[in-house]
């Protein structure tokens, strides 16, 4: 069989396991459905072309496997629904008809909405499993697994997905390693590929030329498969702030800031980030209400993220994130939130240009996110982009160097200080004692609710300092001024 001969002499070790494991989809089904309780719905895509070939590759080793043939495939007897579309390129039209009568598919074609005629078909036929191109990141991927029953309100039938983990790159790299024809619009920069009315060729791969029509360079040479999508939804160039309603510009936003490490808990290393972070938080006006270290622990780690994330505006969380076993950060987060982690193939182009060679394999476990909560933060100073999980930033800094750089990226993306006014301070100190300054600190903080009030000593023999912080500077001040009323003049020492 062409297919399984052409992956087989290939030396691309990721896309013989991507196509092993397909494979392995496919002929589980096989083996679970009869094969007129199966179909195939084809759209002409690129990702449809792939699943057809492995689908004619994976019937070619199942029949051979039960008969103990080597003959070859003249036919294809996977049942082939294509809903065809008066909105549909005439391309993939064109190449679906062709497709079909070049390998011997019986199509079923389908002039109804996708619901209506499933409905249909599935009322006229023993239909009980449909194979599908999706692949994750596909809008209609979000919580699908390889076999993932069909969604509630939907005809029953069991949705198989064999390149539901495949990229980009590993579809292109099938398609041009088997030497399949695929619609020409691929060779025309269209990148992926809806309705005539929301499609276009993706600018990406425009050539410069001298002439006055455009032209693009073909689909399989687009280097960055996070782009993928732009010929069809234009990524609006700016991050949408959760903290920055007109509602919240006069509140004090309440953070939380969780440590993940074994090795702070056992003392063999000191956490500096927490202190950084909880300055920097302080500093642009938010108000940290919890610092936690927790052990690598995924039901540790959900717990907290869950009980932080319902009583904070954002919580920031760090250490545990990476390939090792002790990495369970984002298992933890995803837990939190009641969802998955799914191969992110956006995150995986960056590790992928990141660390290259290193990122092959069966599964890349540094490029799986909390599937459908996920928001990459991009900026050009970062390597990689940071991780946003709803009201969940996952910081990838493991020194205060590192930190001071994904914060810095982090203000502007998110303009973390410019949601709320920052919060105006005076640092009072005195040599009274304790039990002098708490009665009218007491009275002082109920005459003036809207600041806060806070006392410390550096060491029990020195100076008590008192903090009074607050929105507006005038208020802290006569807050200040009630307050050295109380006492005898001099007492207190203005720090700033």
């Amino acid at each position: 069989m062409e297919i399984d001969k052409a992956i087989g002499e290939s030396d691309d070790k990721r896309l013989k396991t991507k196509y092993n494991n397909a494979i392995f989809v496919i002929r589980r089904a096989l083996s679970l459905y009869s094969i007129e309780e199966v179909a195939f719905s084809f759209n002409g895509g690129k990702d449809s072309t792939v699943l057809l070939h492995l689908l004619r590759a994976g019937y070619f080793l199942h029949k051979k496997e039960l008969s103990s043939s080597n003959g070859g495939l003249s036919s294809f007897p996977v049942r082939t629904i294509y809903f065809e579309s008066p909105s549909a390129f005439t391309e993939i039209n064109a190449f679906t008809y062709d497709a079909a009568q070049t390998y011997g598919i019986q199509l079923d074609i389908i002039r109804q909405d996708f619901k209506s005629g499933l409905e249909a078909l599935l009322k006229a036929n023993p239909i009980r499993a449909i194979f599908l191109g999706v692949r994750i990141g596909d809008p209609t991927a979000v919580g699908q697994e390889q076999f993932s029953p069909s969604s509630p309100g939907w005809p029953p039938f069991m949705r198989v997905n064999p390149i539901l983990d495949w990229s980009y790159r590993d579809v292109w790299a099938f398609l041009l390693t088997c030497k399949v024809k695929y619609c020409t619009l691929y060779d025309q920069g269209y990148t992926s590929i809806g309705s005539i009315h929301d499609t276009v060729p993706n600018a990406l791969l425009s050539v410069n030329d001298t002439s006055s029509k455009e032209k693009f360079k073909p689909a399989y040479l687009l280097s960055d498969g996070r782009l993928e999508r732009a010929g069809r939804v234009k990524k609006n160039a700016s991050v949408k702030n959760d903290v920055g309603s007109d509602s919240q510009k006069h509140e004090v936003l309440l953070a939380s800031v969780i440590a993940v490490g074994d090795e702070i808990l056992s003392g063999t290393v000191e956490d500096q980030l927490g202190l950084s972070l909880c300055k920097k938080l302080t500093s642009v006006g938010w108000s940290v209400q919890q610092t936690s270290v927790l052990r690598n622990d995924v039901d540790s780690v959900s717990e907290e993220v869950d009980r932080q994330r319902s009583i904070c505006d954002m919580v920031f969380i760090y250490g545990g994130v990476g390939p090792l076993h002790s990495d369970v950060t984002l298992a933890g987060v995803a837990k939190a939130f009641g969802v998955r982690l799914a191969p992110d193939e956006e995150f995986e182009e960056y590790l992928r240009h990141l660390i290259s060679e290193q990122c092959t394999g069966d599964r890349n476990e540094m490029a799986q996110l909390p599937e459908g909560i996920t928001e990459l933060l991009h900026h050009e100073k970062l390597s990689v982009p940071l991780i946003k999980c709803r009201n969940v930033i996952v910081l990838a800094a493991t020194n205060t160097e590192e930190l001071e750089k994904e914060w810095e990226c982090l203000t502007e993306l998110t303009k973390l200080g410019g949601s709320t006014s920052l919060m105006e301070s005076k640092l009072l100190m005195t040599s009274l004692t304790d039990v002098e300054v708490a009665e009218p600190l007491s009275k002082l903080g109920l005459e003036f609710p809207d600041i806060y009030l806070g006392c410390y000593r550096k060491s029990r023999q020195g100076p008590i300092i008192i903090t009074l912080k607050g929105k507006d500077n005038a208020r802290i001040d006569l807050a200040v001024q009630g307050l050295c009323k109380k006492f005898k003049e001099g007492v207190f020492v203005d720090m700033k």
